[in-house]
């Protein structure tokens, strides 16, 4: 690494989701050369999505670098999205270090030492002026806190309907994963109750979805239990409790999908002496440079919005690149 040319300094990526690519290719198109490390495949949040997802973002709105995103329809669906990420870490020719694990961040001057370690060998030392931690908000799911969360029944990700057919399945939540996996688990005949601890479903619904959500629930053909939780899930039913009257119910039931969203796992900001709000779960940067309080160590998409993972997605997680791409230029590099 030439230290002394800025141009060439090497900026490592912690994290090859949509927005750590944006961090690369913002780096490659002003000539600075970056790694990046991901413990699982290249865009792993969007592998574990429903295989016949649509995106709610039009595809201009996801474009790196004003690399075009060409789709069939108005909106792109998983399968393109990872064929057009695939293609972005091709064009600007990415080192792309899948199922590498950054095990440690380390302050030493001029920059930043990473011990990383890929499944199943010896851990490698890796020097840079400047770390992007790009790992998103999907570390581990917001769990319910209850008796027999542990069963097998219990899923806190939805893929796809199938499985469920013929089976008295309850969805846990009112946002979109929880509306549209109940869609999807009625029209494949599954036996559907959503638990809810609101009066209503989420505001942020897509307001294309909502009205087949509310025509399902008046048909009595999904059905709903507002202002209740799920307390306790056992093999063959569950408990649910009102939060008016304090009443406990027993439903039958096969399987309890807990769509109650995920959260960060900020330890390896910690690590580093990055302080992290207890309240929001937002680690403390610079939202114009998305620059940490460790001079050299930026934060980059989901993981600035910490607990609220509706705050920050891909469309404006991607513009976290020039930001940090400018203050590293300017002289906000390591050291």
């Amino acid at each position: 690494m030439k230290t002394g040319d800025r141009r060439e300094r090497e900026v490592a990526v912690v994290g090859a989701g949509p927005c750590g690519l944006a961090v690369a290719a913002a780096a490659a198109s002003r000539g600075v050369g970056t790694v990046l490390f991901d413990r699982g495949p290249l865009c792993s949040s969007l592998v574990d999505y429903p295989p016949y997802m649509t995106f709610f973002s039009t595809p201009e709105k996801l474009e790196i670098e004003g690399l075009p995103f060409v789709t069939a329809g108005t909106n792109p669906t998983r399968k393109e999205a990872l064929a057009y990420y695939r293609g972005v870490a091709r064009y600007f020719g990415m080192d792309v270090r899948a199922y590498h694990e950054v095990e440690r961040i380390v302050k030493r001057e001029p920059g930043f030492e990473l011990r990383v370690r890929r499944s199943g060998r010896a851990p490698e030392s890796w020097r840079a002026r400047a770390v992007v931690i790009a790992t998103g908000g999907f570390d581990e799911p917001n769990y319910l806190g209850i008796p027999g969360e542990d069963l097998g029944k219990v899923s806190h990700a939805y893929r796809e309907a199938h499985p469920y057919w013929s089976q008295d399945v309850v969805v846990v939540g009112g946002g979109n994963s929880a509306v549209e996996a109940a869609l999807e688990l009625f029209r494949v005949g599954a036996r559907v109750t959503l638990i809810h601890m609101k009066a209503d479903f989420d505001s942020g619904v897509k307001a294309w979805v909502l009205p087949d959500i509310r025509n399902r629930v008046a048909a009595g053909e999904i059905a709903v239990r507002w202002n209740h939780r799920l307390v306790e899930i056992r093999p063959r039913s569950i408990l649910i409790r009102s939060e008016e009257t304090g009443r406990i119910e027993q439903l039958a039931n096969d399987f309890v999908l807990a769509l109650t969203g995920w959260r960060p796992r900020p330890e390896l900001l910690r690590s580093v002496g990055v302080a992290v709000d207890a309240d929001t779960g937002v680690p403390a940067h610079d939202g114009a440079t998305m620059e940490t309080p460790i001079p050299g160590l930026f934060i980059a998409g989901v993981l600035a919005a910490g607990i609220d993972a509706n705050r920050i997605f891909i469309e404006n997680g991607r513009l976290h690149g020039e930001k940090i791409l400018e203050r590293y230029l300017a002289g906000g590099d390591a050291g």
